[in-house]
This record gives structure tokens, C-alpha cells and sequence, in this order.
């Protein structure tokens, strides 16, 4: 029979061990940082050259999860990221009225475009993004949307909206509910049109079959911002660790990294460094 005293050494023991393994899970926590972010960062090849930084001199570990926009703010709302990189400025202004970020800070821009074939069977080079649209509609050609709440997708849905078109349940409209990369793949293979940030379509551009065909429209900016997320909402949020990710994002020599990013291989950058500037620089 176990003796009163026995007991209170094993319980005592117990909750030593219980204590110690709990240190042991958060101080692995407190060392890595859960990045939600949308896909076009991960696709363009940024993030294999920011991660890597940001890793070196922080100490911390980065685990990236790559998704829509959309996606991404609602794994910061359930507390199931640390901070967040996307490109959804009118989800985003929500998001933080909502309470579930602390801060919000302006990164980085490129722009949108519309890709298709050479051959532009719906007539739309040279147009605004609006009347490209409506010229897609009118002709019948294949349009292939990423349907995904991303902020690809939401500034496509601006556009139909701003063309008075639905396109909803046309045959010509296809969505794939998948990343850009892969949206892309699938407008070539259907010798489509779709819109994508123009750093992703450059960097897989070889083998895709498919040309910028409009550019250029204000209405087509893609601008980024990184989102630090607010503890009271989620009490597994490694607070530290994602304003040391943000506040790395928006450090000089991180977005001197920004802007040469493509140059060599594209003889352009791909992303434009924004840190500092006033939105209403961007037009937001």
C-alpha cells in the first residue's frame, strides 16, 4: 500500500514533469514563427531569399504557410498564425477593425496583369482592365479565376464588379480554387485568360505559353502589407516572434533585398519597396 507520504512525492514528481515538458513545448514555440502569407510571395522565389535572412539574424525558425490571402487572414483569426503577409488592402482594413491585428504596415507593391495567349482572341490588348474583361465576356474565351478568396481573386471580383458583369456560372468561367502557380497552369493548358500578379507569372513564364496582354491600369496595383496579430484573440500567438518577422520586413536592409529581387534575372525587380511611405502615395 502506497503511504501518504509516497503519494505526495509522486504527485509532486508528476507536475515537475508536467511543468517541464509544457517549458519545453513553449520555448520550442517561442523559437519558431508560424508565417501565413499568399501564395504569390512563395511562387515569385521572394520568401527563399527572405526567410533565410530573417532566420540568420533572428535566431528563429520560419514556418510558412502559403495560401490565399483570404485563408491567411482566417488562420490569423483563429490564433493559427503569428503575422501575416498578404495583399488584400479592403479585407485587410476589416480585419484590423475587427480587432484581430495590432498593427499594420505597408511592405512592398508590383501590379497585377492580364495574361492569355499570343494570339489575344478576345481582342483586349491595349484596353483597361474593366473593358478586358467585358471583351473576355462578350467573346466567350475561357477565363480562369483562382476562386479562392485570395486577394488575387478579390481584385479580380473588383474588376467584374467595375465591368457590371457576373460571371458567376458562365461556361466560359472557370475556377480553380488553387494557388497561382497552379491557376496559371490551368489557363495555358485551356489556352485562356486569367490575372496574376505579374512576379509570379515572370518567374514561371517559361513553358506557360501565355503573354501580358494588359498592363499598366491603376486599378491593377498589388500592394502588400505585414500584419502583426493580436494576443487577446488568439493566446498561442507568438507576439514576439511576429513583430520581430514584421519589424525585419520593413527594416532598410531587408527592403533594399525587395527591390533587387528579378533584377538579374529580369533585368526589373519584381517587388518595389514601400516602408515608410505614406498609403496615399499608392492610392489607398
Amino acid at each position: 500500500m502506497i503511504s501518504k507520504q509516497m503519494m505526495t512525492r509522486i504527485t509532486t514528481l508528476t507536475v515537475t514533469l508536467a511543468i517541464l515538458a509544457w517549458g519545453t513545448v513553449a520555448l520550442a514555440a517561442s523559437k519558431s514563427v508560424i508565417l501565413a502569407t499568399t501564395t504569390s510571395t512563395q511562387d515569385s522565389g521572394l520568401l527563399d531569399v527572405l526567410v533565410p535572412m530573417f532566420e540568420k539574424e533572428s535566431g528563429l525558425q520560419v514556418k510558412t504557410i502559403s495560401v490565399g490571402s483570404g485563408q491567411a487572414m482566417k488562420m490569423g483569426e483563429k490564433g493559427e498564425a503569428d503575422v501575416l503577409l498578404v495583399h488584400s488592402p479592403d479585407a485587410e482594413k476589416k480585419f484590423m477593425t475587427d480587432g484581430f491585428g495590432v498593427s499594420r504596415r505597408l511592405v512592398m507593391h508590383n501590379d497585377f496583369v492580364i495574361v492569355g495567349p499570343a494570339s489575344d482572341p478576345a481582342k483586349i490588348k491595349g484596353t483597361k482592365a474593366a473593358e478586358a474583361l467585358k471583351r473576355i465576356a462578350q467573346s466567350g474565351i475561357v477565363f480562369v479565376s483562382r476562386g479562392d478568396n485570395s486577394g488575387t481573386h478579390a481584385k479580380e471580383k473588383g474588376l467584374w464588379k467595375t465591368a457590371a458583369i457576373n460571371p458567376d456560372g458562365q461556361k466560359w468561367y472557370q475556377q480553380t480554387g488553387l494557388g497561382m502557380g497552379q491557376t496559371l497552369n490551368v489557363a495555358a493548358e485551356k489556352k485562356g485568360y486569367t490575372i496574376t500578379d505579374r512576379a509570379t507569372y515572370l518567374s514561371l513564364k517559361k513553358g506557360l505559353g501565355l503573354e501580358i496582354i494588359v498592363e499598366g491600369d491603376s486599378k491593377l496595383l498589388n500592394i502588400y502589407h505585414v500584419i502583426e496579430l493580436n494576443p487577446a484573440k488568439g493566446p498561442k500567438v507568438n507576439v514576439q516572434g511576429g513583430k520581430a518577422f514584421a519589424d525585419f520586413m520593413v527594416a532598410a536592409k531587408t527592403q533594399e533585398a525587395i527591390g533587387r529581387f528579378g533584377v538579374s534575372k529580369y533585368g526589373a525587380p519584381l517587388f518595389f519597396p514601400d516602408a515608410g511611405k505614406k498609403p496615399e502615395s499608392l492610392g489607398l
